[in-house]
């Protein structure tokens, strides 16, 4: 059997905001939940965790160590990225983050990266490409349902339709855990490969050979190891052919 190689390291985005813990409140934390580092470790990679970077130049640096990208859930985006007014239901974003993670989506297309996109990170993937967002769900299919308990996920029924990557990741026919009230409209230089029973785009991929995924729901909370599967075994290859 030939030796896989070193695993591959594979960096994740971050929040930038308050926290507090022991004694500490509302200090300015870069965190994330431990399920998305947990998730890449099952599948075989390192994970690292990226906060916001300050610049495009910062970005590549530290793209230049990893193997691969995870761009993950989060806020909404400013809607400015995609050139339209914000909806009254978007009211919060953070302009640190969404500049970062751009700069980290380009230089990961320069570099051909692969890349995964999870929730915000989907929706990050297709602004990043020219595309845009439907700002608030409820208006478009009638319903809340996508969003979820505050502090918790509702479930969606998602049908995959290939061929693709994400066909040879995930059951054509899954329930998946979802919290977002917004999803992607215009997708330029991706092809949407799942849906929802209200039409809702629910995963996409790039053409090409570059492994380039996002998918809407939070596999990082479910026994659903596929997409983390795929984006490991893209970095393994991409870097055992740098060595």
């Amino acid at each position: 059997m030939s030796d896989p190689g070193p695993a591959p390291v594979i960096g994740i985005t971050t929040y930038r905001q308050p926290a507090g813990w022991g004694a500490w409140r509302d200090v300015p934390a870069d965190l994330l939940p431990s399920d998305y580092a947990l998730s890449v470790e099952r599948a075989g990679g390192v994970p690292v965790l990226l906060p916001p970077l300050a610049s495009r130049e910062a970005a590549r640096v530290a793209l230049s160590r990893l193997d691969g990208l995870l761009i993950a859930g989060g806020a909404d985006i400013n809607p400015a990225r995609y050139g339209q007014q914000p909806d009254p239901q978007v009211t919060v974003w953070y302009d640190d983050r969404d500049a970062s993670e751009l700069w980290l989506l380009a230089e990961a297309d320069e570099a051909r990266l692969p890349v995964l996109g999870i929730c915000r990170g989907m929706q990050m993937m297709a602004v990043a490409a020219g595309g845009t967002l439907v700002q608030h769900l409820p208006d478009v299919v009638g319903h809340a349902v996508h969003a979820g308990p505050p502090d918790g996920y509702s479930s969606t029924e998602v049908t995959v339709d290939g061929p693709g990557r994400v066909t040879e990741l995930i059951a054509s026919r899954l329930s998946v855990p979802s919290h977002h009230h917004q999803a992607v409209d215009a997708h330029p230089g991706f092809r949407i490969v799942a849906r929802d029973g209200d039409g809702v785009a629910q995963a996409m991929e790039a053409d090409g050979d570059r492994f380039a995924v996002g998918v809407q729901w939070h596999p990082e909370t479910a026994d659903d190891s596929g997409v983390f599967d795929g984006l490991v075994a893209a970095a393994r290859e991409r870097a055992a052919r740098r060595r």
